[in-house]
């Protein structure tokens, strides 16, 4: 019997949520898709010295403050993971903006470009890059003029409120990635229950929601689970379009050998009862926010993101100026 990694892989893209090459060397996803967090990590092991190297070269090249030149730096780092990344793939590299700019449209959308111009001056064409975004009311209006304007293909992170799905599709986005593990741990946390067997998982219910949603009205937008603390929530959802997985849990799927049968399908969807909704600015804020657990869980994930972000550049800072003043 092939694993249930495998077995997945013929219903569902699998996603490598890593920094690692080494991992992604191993269980051979279709796509790797890093953030703020993950390169805080890579970015200290020996292995990756020369890209820190490299980056820190360009950040002193096209700078004429240190400001400038640390933000330099990180940008190309972002790019030059993403590059190495993508000799290891067949699929697409997601690489994300600061979470610091989550409520500015423009400075997303300018930070977006720029990558875009890293990755082409590294010889990578756009159509091998998503841009990751939050999924703040400003993030989905950056990602659709990215869409739209610039043919820049882009990731939605942060997601867990119905309401930002269904911006994310009315904004033509290429992909969405709501976060399964983070609603269950709110829930935990907020309830006096402490454990759901993987049907009743609120995470997994909502992705399995959303996937519903869009299948059933035609959105080409891709549904990307993410955040998972389990390997009985990747099983919930097999099936659906993309799931992004961190190097433990590929590692238990891999090591199982239990019979995967898919949990989602377009064609079942279609069947499933639903009303198409559509939601302005003041709609979309007004549903979002009746979602006690969506509005803390984007505010916690924002901040816990500027705050790697704030490290990354601690980090670089200190490498080339010696301090991180």
């Amino acid at each position: 019997m092939s694993s249930v990694l495998d077995q997945l892989k013929t219903y569902t893209v699998v996603v490598a949520d890593t920094g690692d090459f080494n991992a992604i060397d191993e269980y051979k996803p279709q796509d790797a898709t890093t953030n703020p967090s993950l390169l805080l990590a890579a970015a200290q092991m020996p292995a990756y010295e020369h890209l820190l190297q490299d980056a820190q070269e360009y950040g002193f090249n096209h700078g004429s403050s240190p400001a400038e030149q640390v933000t330099g730096a990180i940008d190309k780092l972002f790019v030059n993971f993403g590059v190495e990344i993508l000799k290891k793939i067949p699929g697409r590299v997601s690489t994300e903006v600061d979470a610091r700019l989550s409520f500015d449209r423009d400075g997303m959308v300018a930070k977006a470009l720029k990558f875009i111009e890293l990755y082409k001056e590294a010889g990578v064409d756009k159509e091998r890059v998503l841009i990751k975004l939050s999924s703040t009311w400003e993030g989905i209006q950056a990602g659709r003029i990215l869409e739209q304007q610039h043919g820049v293909h882009c990731n939605m992170t942060l997601l867990f409120s119905f309401a930002q799905a269904v911006a994310c599709a009315e904004a033509g986005v290429t992909l969405i990635s709501p976060f399964v593990g983070r609603i269950l741990d709110w829930h935990v946390a907020n309830s006096a229950q402490k454990s759901y067997a993987p049907d009743e998982d609120p995470g997994v219910k909502s992705v399995r929601g959303i996937y519903n949603y869009y299948k059933k009205f035609g959105y080409k937008t891709i549904v990307m689970g993410a955040s998972f603390r389990n390997t009985g929530e990747i099983r919930a959802l097999a099936g659906c379009d993309y799931l992004t997985i961190a190097p433990k849990l590929l590692a238990e799927l891999h090591a199982d050998s239990q019979t995967l049968k898919p949990q989602l399908s377009a064609k079942e969807a279609e069947s499933v009862e639903q009303t198409k909704v559509s939601l302005d600015e003041k709609a979309f804020r007004w549903r979002h926010n009746e979602d006690q657990m969506a509005v803390e869980k984007l505010s916690d994930g924002i901040r816990k993101f500027a705050v790697d972000s704030a490290k990354l550049e601690a980090v670089l800072k200190k490498r080339m100026f010696g301090s991180t003043v």
